[in-house]
């Protein structure tokens, strides 16, 4: 189910950008030019007009879904549990940490602490 509404999802989000691109350019910015006149400011709907707010409105009712479904797959689980790490078991523990020396990369006993200087 989720596959369904994601391809539908990313169906509508191409039809959406193809009609918003094939709409007249106003050229003011803003909707403040041309079109149906600088005081008016209400413009005749057109068709292309109402298909991008029906894109739009199926792209959010879409994205909305796709949240409510993550959110009802992901219940009562955590990324720490997928990996391994569960939680603390008290409140004070905290996961021991490996030894520095372990994160640290191996020092070789000729080797020079810093790099050579660039003159």
């Amino acid at each position: 189910m989720e596959n369904i509404i994601l391809v539908v999802h990313l169906i509508l989000a191409i039809c959406l950008i193809g009609v918003v691109l094939l709409q007249r350019s106003e050229g003011g910015g803003l909707g403040l030019g041309g079109g149906g006149g600088v005081m008016s400011g209400r413009q005749a709907a057109t068709a292309l007009g109402k298909l991008t707010w029906a894109f739009a409105i199926a792209f959010l009712a879409t994205s909305i879904t796709l949240t409510i479904i993550a959110a009802q797959n992901s219940a009562g689980s955590s990324v720490l549990d997928r990996i391994g790490g569960g939680p603390a078991t008290e409140a004070g523990d905290s996961p021991a940490l490996p030894p520095a020396s372990d994160l640290l990369p191996p020092i070789s006993g000729d080797a020079p602490l810093l790099p050579p200087r660039a003159d």
